[in-house]
């Protein structure tokens, strides 16, 4: 388009007389500024064509003031938000339709999304135009890519006065709200009572499950979702989030069979799975199809990049994970490292004791790339560092640090103190912190549970067993429950859960039958218990101390693979707490004398079992 395509003889000041010949040319002349509109290619050509509507239209003719509507689509479209709200501030009598632009455009820019509230709400002050039902879902967007709860719940209220409450789009966007916000409950309402629901729907509550752990719940929706739609790539990236959650590889695997064969997908949506992909067999212990999967990826963005990079972190390949970061910022690919990469880096670090590299890192991070560190940032350095027997380092970085450490900081350093048999006094000092944190929040009171456990083995260690006792007297006294281990294990699709203690399995017999078989070929090679490991038990009862150990959640688990899956075949076990040190030895014994791999998942990090050794090579 050309300025000369634009020469018009009208003008506002020459237009004829409204009559029937001058309505009729008036009229062909929006058409032929409707159909430039459609040529526009960049904003220089938009501005070309306001400025010539400006001059041979009258503003406040219902045609030109859809045009101006056309125009104002199309400048937030070209992504210039400030033209399109100098159109919107130019106009006297702005449609429904304006707003409704306006607001869009906000909602879909990242740095503008309170505006789209703001702007919603000086459409009421006006009262010249009413919202309708396109202009909800976009207010609730925004409201949920700022967690605006209190906000949404406004709108949400005015959806009700305005008659809007079983509009299918409308609830779509009540349920992202919810589900972004962590409402589970509220999210479930809106659509449990929706009158018709769409594809868009059955993704937003899906995701909305996802997004707060219920994994299982989520699945079950999916499954039951089949029955009336075809899952869409969005349905199978949430999918995938819940498999990578529940370590259900099979599942996972099935999902990827399906995304293969079903799902056509644009190169958008197609990285956002590559990404979800690497994330599943990553968190599903199959690093190497994560590693494919990376690799075949024809295009990345800082997510693939991050993905892969954690993905060796958690397996304890720090090696591999410092290499992607340098193929990373080698390549380039319009990506540069963000607070997520360094935390990834960090953790590689972390599982292999680098402590040099862990502080290059730490310092690359605010030095070269301006990233001011966060608390998980000071949560991984800290770790780092008190692990590797560097005690006065970890306390100097908490007591400098420029925010409040948390709880899981401080049960970091109790947890070093265990493992590098630092003093008592010491221990005792820390645990006090975590302990005067306490609030009715079930993850601080997990916290407070594992300092009284860490603090009980660092008086078992020491053979102060009256202490013992009087730590599990106190957690009787406070309420405070030992948060109960978990593993489960994944058997031709079905997953099986283990408690410790477990006596609820339909095969317990055969379960404990194996247990017995491991314990006495354990014996035969010289396994001696680690009873600092079950101090929370009869402190004066080694054997009793001996039977916890061995009914570990985990060991449970393994005796079930052992009798269910073919000999050789892999062990994938998922597990809710850390490993022990006696349940870690055990397991190294096991790969070796049943000659089989064992993968640990716990909360922290990947354990690969074989021929008697540890990927972690015992630090962790």
């Amino acid at each position: 388009m050309s300025i000369s395509l634009l020469c018009h003889p009208l003008s506002p000041h020459n237009i004829p007389p409204a009559n029937s010949s001058s309505t009729s040319a008036a009229g062909t002349h929006h058409r032929r500024i409707l159909s430039l509109s459609e040529t526009c290619s960049d904003i220089s050509q938009l501005k070309q064509l306001h400025a010539f509507t400006l001059r041979t239209t009258l503003p406040d003719e219902p045609a030109t003031l859809f045009i101006y509507g056309k125009i104002l689509q199309l400048s937030s479209s070209f992504s210039d938000v400030n033209y399109a709200f100098r159109i919107f501030d130019s106009i006297e009598n702005q449609t429904s339709f304006m707003w409704n632009t306006l607001i869009r455009a906000c909602a879909h820019d990242i740095s503008r999304k309170e505006e789209a509230f703001l702007l919603y709400r000086k459409m009421l002050e006006r009262g010249r135009s009413s919202p309708d039902k396109h202009t909800f879902p976009f207010v609730l967007k925004a409201c949920a890519y700022i967690f605006g709860l209190s906000e949404g719940k406004q709108i949400h209220c005015q959806i009700l006065k305005h008659g809007f409450s079983e509009d299918v789009y409308v609830n779509n966007g009540l349920i992202h709200l919810y589900g972004s916000c962590g409402c589970l409950d509220l999210a479930q309402k809106v659509f449990d009572e929706m009158p018709e629901r769409s594809l868009v729907s059955w993704n937003s509550m899906i995701d909305a499950l996802v997004r707060v752990g219920e994994y299982d719940s989520a699945l079950k929706l999916f499954r039951k979702m089949q029955r009336s739609f075809e899952p869409d790539g969005y349905t199978m990236q949430s999918v995938l989030t819940a498999c990578a959650g529940l370590g259900s590889l099979s599942l996972g695997t099935w999902a990827h069979a399906f995304l293969l064969r079903k799902c056509d997908v644009d190169v958008a949506m197609d990285v956002l799975i590559k990404n979800s992909l690497t994330e599943m067999y990553s968190k599903c212990g199959s690093l190497r199809i994560a590693e494919q999967v990376f690799k075949g990826m024809q295009k990345r963005d800082l997510a693939s990049w991050n993905a892969m990079i954690l993905g060796f972190a958690t397996h304890g390949r720090a090696e591999e994970a410092m290499d992607c970061f340098e193929r990373m910022v080698r390549k380039g690919e319009h990506v540069k490292p963000n607070s997520v990469t360094f935390v990834a880096l960090l953790i590689a670090c972390n599982h292999r004791g680098m402590v040099n590299k862990g502080r290059q890192y730490f310092d690359m991070m605010v030095r070269d790339y301006g990233i001011e560190p966060a608390l998980e940032h000071y949560g991984c350095i800290i770790d780092l560092v008190a692990r590797a027997g560097y005690m006065t380092e970890a306390i100097d970085i908490v007591m400098n640090m420029p925010m409040k450490p948390d709880t899981v900081i401080w049960r970091s350093l109790l947890d070093a103190c265990c493992k590098k048999g630092a003093s008592v006094e010491l221990s005792e000092e820390i645990a006090r912190h975590i302990i005067e944190t306490r609030v009715d929040n079930q993850s601080v009171n997990g916290s407070v549970s594992g300092a009284y456990v860490l603090l009980s083995r660092v008086y078992a260690s020491a053979s102060r067993w009256n202490d013992v006792g009087i730590i599990r007297k106190l957690m009787n006294e406070h309420g405070v429950r030992k948060e109960p281990g978990c593993s489960s294990i994944e058997i031709n699709g079905v997953s099986h859960e283990f408690f410790a203690g477990d006596t609820s399995h339909p095969q317990t017999k055969e379960i404990y039958q194996q247990l017995k078989v491991i314990d006495d070929k354990l014996r035969s090679i010289g396994y001696l218990p680690d009873h600092s490991q079950a101090p929370l038990v009869d402190a004066s009862n080694d054997g009793s101390k001996e039977y916890s150990l061995r009914l570990h959640s985990e060991r449970l688990a393994i005796a079930f693979g052992l009798i269910s899956l073919p000999p050789q075949t892999p062990i994938r076990i998922f597990k809710n707490l850390r490993v022990c040190s006696d349940c870690h030895e055990v397991t190294k014994l096991i790969s070796k004398v049943f000659n089989t791999e064992i993968i640990v998942r716990d909360r922290v990090r990947f354990h690969h079992f074989k021929d008697g050794s540890c990927s972690c090579s015992d630090y962790w």
